[in-house]
């Protein structure tokens, strides 16, 4: 938690494997992030739109991580009509959904959710807050949740860490 630019965002695709550190490295357990293929750590951000092929069905754009079962889509509401759409036939809610489940591979070890929720009412918020806490509690799954909203964090979090902005003279 903290104001903007105080390297929320930064440090969770660090996290992710987005960045390269410039110093030090980002291990799961001992061993280095991968380089390509699935990494244990991944990002949801704020906006599924950017994290998606758009010539890709949403069935295809799941498929790219693991094949989720019936009952993880029904835990997020997802239609099944909805895996022959492309994301631009579905609303932000509904995309952000489907990226949170393509996030939930079977090779997930930790979730890094930067602002995955701001843009979405509060009912959407807490439906699908709910499904990640349960099933990252189910299969030991890590979430590092990174928000604005306190009151969120408050809900969500186990331990919350404030970062400050640093000011230079």
């Amino acid at each position: 938690m903290g104001p903007s630019g105080t390297g929320k965002s930064t440090l969770g695709k660090l996290l992710a494997g987005y960045m390269v550190p410039t110093e030090g490295k980002v291990l799961v357990g001992d061993r280095s992030l991968p380089g390509s293929g699935y990494c244990p750590v991944q990002l949801i951000n704020q906006h599924p739109e950017l994290a998606v092929n758009p010539r890709w069905t949403i069935g295809k754009m799941l498929a790219e991580g693991w094949q989720p079962d019936t009952s993880i889509l029904k835990a997020f509401g997802i239609q099944k009509s909805w895996l022959e759409r492309y994301p631009n036939e579905l609303s932000g809610g509904q995309l952000q959904r489907c990226c949170m489940v393509r996030a939930l591979g079977s090779q997930t070890k930790f979730i890094v959710a930067d602002e995955m929720s701001a843009m979405l009412d509060a009912v959407t918020q807490a439906e699908i807050w709910h499904a990640l806490l349960t099933i990252a509690s189910e299969r030991s799954i890590g979430i590092l949740a990174i928000s604005h909203d306190a009151a969120l964090l408050d809900v969500v979090a186990d331990r919350l860490i404030g970062l400050a902005s640093l000011t230079y003279s």
